[in-house]
């Protein structure tokens, strides 16, 4: 059998020919990696602060999203769509401008919206694992759906005041790990061979 036939299919201990690539730029990775660690580090040291700037992003995606519904609108043919699409994008728009118009309201309304979500989530996984057979790991889906209803909870007890750090401690997190993976990849692939 010819080595051609073996083209494009990754063989057991080689790079794989699409990780290439991005074997060669390892140090920029891991460097990606460690700017969302030290941004996750500094989101944790200011919650408040971190909160503003992830209301902020939600606030430019909502304009962005909104004034694309008011462009999407003249393409639709009928009256009543172009209305109706016409009106979501104005929605997005005016809620985009309130959030950057006040911040704080922004944030308690997100936090509320993520504390429900939250014990909703929970919730629906706990009834799920006990539907589960036995021999399945439904006591790790209900495990999980307790602490996501735990933390639920305490995010709505708190509120109003949650709203000034929950969202804070979410994005430092999330940078964090993100921070932590991208880390973990450029090492990765700089000791593959």
């Amino acid at each position: 059998m010819s080595n051609t036939a073996n083209i494009g299919t990754p063989v057991p201990g080689r790079v794989d020919q699409t990780l290439e690539p991005l074997r060669v730029k390892w140090g920029w990775i891991v460097a990606l990696g460690a700017v969302f660690l030290i941004a996750g580090l500094i989101a944790l040291g200011s919650v408040v602060m971190a909160t503003v700037a992830s209301v902020a992003v939600v606030g430019a995606m909502m304009l962005v999203s909104g004034i694309a519904e008011i462009v999407n609108a003249f393409g639709v043919k009928t009256w009543g769509k172009f209305f109706l699409w016409a009106l979501l994008g104005a929605l997005y728009v005016v809620a985009g401008l309130v959030t950057f118009q006040n911040p704080l309201l922004a944030a308690s309304v997100l936090t509320l919206m993520l504390g429900v979500a939250l014990i909703v989530s929970g919730g629906l996984r706990i009834v799920l694992a006990m539907q589960m057979t036995q021999g399945t790991p439904w006591i790790w889906v209900a495990l999980s759906g307790v602490i996501t209803v735990l933390v639920g909870g305490m995010i709505l007890a708190h509120w109003p005041v949650s709203s000034l750090f929950v969202l804070g401690i979410f994005l430092g997190i999330d940078l964090i790990f993100a921070g932590i993976g991208w880390i973990g990849m450029g090492l990765a692939l700089k000791h593959r061979a």
